[in-house]
């Protein structure tokens, strides 16, 4: 007869998640994982295999938490332009924790990650899906070509990309002047 979890998985996996959104892939240890979700060793290997097992499982609930807290409000909105623009504060606000901002976990994560082929693919996925909700809001202006949209679409999903590890170093005055800039070249 299998053991009954005696932890409800989604709660140990924001713990995880938030463990290598503040400290990286390469940082955090099982051990700091067995601390940080409140389960031993033997639950962690039995349920989620090893360390990239939770860490894909983290990057997972990261990218399903974005998009019912953030990405929701972009799809929702049909203010064009003007909603990728809120999406851009809008996530900064929530990469944000006591007043510092942590950047995307899966920017962040890129650096760290470059032999783990499904944890790339979940990063490009959800890069694409994001750049595709961009020209959803981009396609609203009727005055726009095709070409351009890809072309706008492409140079916001890289701005978001800087923006996010820029918000790591720049103050908030500093992120605010290149979200400004960024989407007065829009």
């Amino acid at each position: 007869m299998p053991r009954r979890k005696a932890y409800i998985e989604e709660e140990v996996i924001e713990k995880a998640m938030h463990t290598f959104w503040k400290k990286g892939y390469k940082a955090t240890s099982v051990r700091m994982l067995e601390k940080e979700m409140g389960i031993n060793q033997f639950s962690i290997y039995a349920s989620f295999k090893d360390k990239d097992g939770i860490f894909l499982k983290s990057l997972q609930f990261y990218k399903n938490k974005l998009q019912r807290e953030v990405v929701k409000k972009l799809i929702d909105s049909q203010k064009g332009i003007e909603s990728v623009k809120d999406y851009f504060y809008d996530f900064l606000e929530y990469s944000k924790e006591n007043e510092e901002f942590k950047g995307c976990l899966l920017t962040n994560s890129v650096f760290e990650i470059d032999d783990n082929e499904e944890a790339i693919s979940e990063i490009n996925q959800f890069a694409i899906y994001l750049r595709n909700r961009f020209k959803d809001k981009l396609a609203m202006d009727t005055k726009k070509t095709e070409k351009l949209i890809d072309k706008q679409a492409n140079y916001l999903i890289v701005a978001l990309q800087g923006l996010s590890v820029s918000s790591k170093m720049l103050s908030k005055e500093q992120l605010d002047d290149f979200i400004e800039v960024t989407f007065n070249k829009i």
